[in-house]
């Protein structure tokens, strides 16, 4: 006799792949988006802006750092600060293979 109530539907697998990839990648991502773009592309674009000011994508960029481009550049230190931890839990974690999500081996 089997009790349903311990027995999991789909058995657990562990197919053995290296999750250090995920979090290289994204650790990484975080850092270029975050330090990158959100902090240092933003306050260079404000530096570069001319006295009229200067618009990229459509967006517009004064000579003075508002509120809104400061609180874009702590979020973007935040990110890039959360992207630090993700590469340090990636060095951590154990190696594995590295494979294509969803491939058999």
């Amino acid at each position: 006799m089997v009790d349903v109530q311990n027995t999991p539907a789909v058995p657990p697998t562990d197919y053995g792949g290296d999750e250090r990839a995920g979090y290289l990648f994204a650790g990484g991502t975080m850092i270029l988006l975050g330090w990158g773009v959100g902090v240092a592309l933003n306050l260079v674009l404000h530096h570069m802006a001319p006295a009229g000011g200067l618009t990229v994508a459509g967006i517009w960029f004064g000579r003075t750092v508002g509120t809104y481009a400061w609180a874009a550049a702590a979020f973007g230190f935040v990110t890039g600060a959360v992207g630090v931890g993700l590469l340090a839990v990636g060095r951590a974690t154990p190696k594995g293979r590295l494979v294509l999500p969803g491939s058999d081996y």
